[in-house]
């Protein structure tokens, strides 16, 4: 009985060691915590609190104006780093911008202009990528361009691009993501693709590209079909002349593919539309932020008068769905694939004294018959699905069997 009564006894004196340790502990844990927070009212307790926003927007620079001066007197006081006055200047901009909550307006430094007309004109530095941001804010490869580094390394349709360097490419932009796999030709970049959930590393040297807009051939039944991959500057002329082409080779019908087309310039998107649509006809409809609105209309007369296949799907953006939009509405030609991307603003550069620009967006479009596109799309006149298992096209399937 007495054994029973000595063990029950040390049971107890552990337990209140083992209670008084973590007591300690948690009393330990409560200072340091205190003493954090002391240390950051030191630093940011004294600094007047003028982050008040207003619907007045100079007195918001105001405000903005104060705030960075406070932040920047703490900075200069206590930060052992070292500063790049240009970096700052930069990113300050560019955070401003982005406050607009929009995805398409930013700033860009003169260098990234440089490198965004670069783009533009077809001609850049890199591996020969098409990308885009997918529902889940994935980095995903629309298509590599035929004949580049990236195709000739492996680099597919569908890949999720996770890291570039071994840099995590997540909260990233696919412009962001572009210019880090640009450089110097010459160079190598490491590419790391997520591809049916496995990690695949390409080593892909970058090389002059130079993007040839337009692929065209001959299909059965007197078809032709051209490829349209972009709306770069140039593209229009590249088409009339591929539509040229099949036709001296006996086309009498056409398929034109604007498959992750995600668009470029409105220029070219109207230029293109003027192959198809009647002197004067509406090919586009543009509203101002003054609700101010806008009308273009075809300058030529028709070149390309036949029947006609568009195959769009959810990548198709901005100048596709302007064109795929008018030839719809105008009923000259029939939509096959998956509804559009649903991007219906335009935005136009501003340049700034430094050479560094704007890109503002600054009108919403309308198709000629005032349909909205802009986050809704245009839905095909035929709904048809791509199966992943197979190798098999069937929206293009679909579109010679309407043709035939």
């Amino acid at each position: 009985m007495e054994d029973n009564i000595e063990d029950e006894l040390k049971k107890q004196k552990k337990g209140l060691k083992i209670k008084y340790t973590l007591f300690t502990i948690i009393i330990a844990i409560l200072v340091a915590i205190a003493s954090s927070e002391y240390t950051l009212y030191n630093y940011f307790g004294k600094i007047p609190n003028k982050t008040k926003s207003s619907t007045d927007s100079k007195e918001n620079i105001d405000v903005i104006a104060d705030n960075l001066k406070e932040f920047r007197d703490v900075i200069d006081k206590n930060y052992i780093g070292e500063i790049d006055e240009q970096k700052i200047l930069d990113e300050t901009i560019k955070g401003y911008v982005k406050g607009l909550d929009d995805d398409y307006s930013e700033y860009m430094t003169a260098s990234e202009w440089q490198e965004f007309q670069a783009d533009a004109l077809g001609n850049y530095v890199g591996v020969g990528i098409y990308m885009s941001i997918d529902k889940n804010n994935n980095v995903v490869v629309l298509a590599p361009i035929p004949q580049t580094p990236a195709e000739e390394a492996g680099i597919k349709s569908g890949d999720i691009i996770a890291f570039v360097n071994d840099e995590s490419t997540m909260g990233m932009s696919s412009d962001e993501v572009s210019s880090k796999i640009k450089g110097e030709e010459g160079t190598k970049v490491k590419i790391t693709v997520l591809r049916d959930n496995k990690y695949l590393d390409f080593e892909v040297e970058r090389k002059a590209i130079k993007i040839y807009h337009v692929q065209n051939k001959m299909l059965e039944n007197n078809i032709g079909y051209i490829s349209l991959y972009t709306f770069d500057e140039g593209c229009s002329d590249e088409l009339k002349t591929a539509y040229e082409t099949l036709k001296s080779q006996g086309a009498q019908k056409i398929i034109i593919d604007l498959r992750n087309n995600t668009g470029g310039l409105v220029d070219e998107a109207l230029k293109i539309l003027d192959l198809f649509l009647p002197k004067d006809s509406v090919e586009l409809i543009t509203v101002d932020a003054n609700e101010n609105k806008e009308k273009s209309l075809a300058k030529e007369d028709v070149t390309i008068d036949c029947d006609t296949v568009v195959l769009v799907n959810e990548y198709s953006a901005s100048a596709s769905e302007i064109v795929v939009g008018a030839l719809k509405d105008h009923k000259k030609a029939t939509l096959v694939g998956k509804t559009t991307f649903g991007k219906g603003v335009i935005q136009n550069v501003f340049m700034l004294q430094d050479g560094s620009a704007l890109k503002l967006t600054v009108n919403e479009y309308y198709t000629p018959n005032e349909t909205k596109i802009n986050k809704v799309g245009i839905t095909p006149d035929y709904e048809v699905e791509l199966n992943e298992d197979t190798e098999e096209d069937e929206q293009l399937n679909k579109a010679i069997e309407l043709l035939k």
